[in-house]
């Protein structure tokens, strides 16, 4: 570790190590790799070899859509150049290797998407290192619906000054035939290293100025959506994934925002519309008229 743009140990768990003799001879963990990057900033689980959490601060411009953020002599990036890659920085055997996911049946998903670093090119290509990536299914799901939401996250720019993503695998319980609830998922590589995620979720918190003449007092939203990691129909409804923040938080074991902040924010479904755009990305070159929105039924 140690490694620019590397995993870093925090410090409480550093001088806790340290002062415990209990642990003289070594601390075994769990570590938690704190990954910061030029568009995002990640905590790794090295027991599941992927993010615990991924979480992002969206802008017009981090989105590329104004030069404020963008170096200067920095030509606009492209995800053509971008490869994926397994992250040196943190130890070997904890490490999501490219050959766990070779015929693995999933997709190399991104859980900071290569759309939301638009900053630089090394900002996008930080997004394809593994340590940035799940397991997920492809057709259905990251190549569309997961996508899909990813867009609408980068669409809240346009109504909100700032806006908040936390990217995070779950491990739900499912109830069996005899009626006790178990927790069951795949883990793919040979040997078998990287666990597939059974759901994701996407939390997010917009603000913006409650008026032009107060814009230090900010309306301030927030949301969370939990998709199964599976194939979704385009025409579900995007308010159907709708989850209270604090049942995602107790799944996660996290605590995302404040209880102030949970119960003083307006759910992001009353401050805007919860509608996907349904964008057939593998096939948007070929068919330019796949586009249209899916809302809530009324």
């Amino acid at each position: 570790m140690g490694q620019s743009g590397g995993a870093k140990l925090s410090n409480a768990v550093t001088a806790f190590a340290l002062s415990s003799p209990v642990l003289k001879y070594g601390h075994p963990g769990p570590v938690p790799d704190l990954l910061v990057r030029k568009a995002y900033t990640a905590a790794y689980d090295r027991r599941l070899r992927h993010p615990a959490w991924t979480a992002e601060h969206l802008t017009l411009a981090s989105l590329g859509k104004s030069n404020q953020q963008r170096p200067s002599g920095d030509g606009s990036p492209d995800r053509s150049n971008s490869t994926f890659v397994e992250d040196e920085s943190l130890p070997a055997m904890f490490r999501a290797k490219l050959q766990d996911y070779f015929r693995s049946g999933y997709d190399r998903g991104h859980m900071v998407p290569a759309a939301d670093a638009k900053l630089s090119q090394e900002a996008m290509d930080e997004t394809f290192l593994l340590s940035n990536i799940a397991p997920q299914v492809g057709v259905g799901f990251n190549r569309h619906y997961w996508a899909y939401l990813e867009d609408w996250c980068r669409r809240l720019t346009g109504s909100f000054s700032d806006v908040y993503v936390f990217t995070i695998p779950l491990y739900l319980p499912r109830k069996d035939a005899d009626g006790k609830f178990r927790v069951t998922y795949e883990v793919i590589g040979s040997p078998p290293n990287v666990a597939v995620p059974t759901h994701f979720a996407k939390v997010v918190l917009a603000s913006r100025p409650l008026s032009p003449s107060t814009p230090d007092a900010m309306e301030i939203s927030t949301g969370a959506f939990v998709l199964p990691n599976a194939i979704i129909p385009d025409d579900a409804p995007l308010e159907s994934f709708v989850i209270p923040v604090d049942v995602v938080e107790r799944a996660a074991g996290l605590n995302l925002f404040s209880d102030t902040v949970k119960a003083e924010s307006r759910h992001i479904c009353k401050s805007t519309k919860c509608d996907v755009v349904v964008r057939r990305f593998d096939d948007a070159q070929k068919r330019p008229d796949m586009r249209r929105a899916i809302s809530a039924p009324k």
